[in-house]
């Protein structure tokens, strides 16, 4: 293809020629347009052509999709032979029956026989409530132990170091937190 292109350029340089070669120039034109129409003639056939293989692919894909779908409309059906839909109602209700029959034994299970059954829960909790009460009011009046015979001794004099030892601490305190803001 290319090779015609280079071929038609150099028919169709017809700038070169002078005005007596005028007869040459328009035969050169002439088969210009020939060519010019060939290509498009060819372009034409070239897009029929590639529509019908892109037609025929997708005829192609369309067979072979609507093979597949038969093998597995028919493998559904081999699947399902022996079943209806009757018959899987039926089973799911006997799921479901069997279900409720284990949730009643398990309730029947775990429900007290005579334990307590007659003793009413707001009696019992007023009842924990005057036990609380009972064990706050002992509590409260313990004293914590007997009363000594001998009163410890008073010191009549008064301690000199424990004040000496205070200023001390409060100085030391003092100079740390002027070290601290400064």
């Amino acid at each position: 293809m290319w090779l015609f292109f280079c071929q038609a350029y150099k028919l169709f340089d017809v700038q070169g020629l002078n005005l007596p070669h005028q007869p040459v120039a328009l035969q050169a034109l002439k088969r210009k347009k020939r060519y010019e129409k060939q290509l498009q003639q060819i372009d034409g056939t070239l897009s029929t052509i590639e529509m019908q293989r892109e037609a025929l692919e997708s005829a192609n894909t369309n067979t072979n999709v609507l093979q597949t779908m038969g093998e597995a409309a028919k493998a559904l059906k081999a699947a399902h032979q022996h079943m209806d839909v009757d018959k899987v109602h039926d089973m799911m209700d006997d799921i479901a029956e069997q279900q409720d029959l284990a949730k009643e034994i398990s309730e029947a299970i775990s429900n007290p026989v005579a334990f307590g059954d007659d003793v009413d829960e707001d009696d019992l909790l007023a009842e924990l409530e005057v036990l609380e009460q009972e064990a706050l009011d002992e509590k409260l009046l313990e004293t914590g132990g007997t009363v000594p015979d001998e009163l410890p001794e008073v010191p009549t004099a008064v301690p000199t170091v424990p004040a000496k030892k205070k200023k001390e601490e409060y100085d030391e305190d003092m100079a740390e937190l002027a070290a601290w803001a400064s």
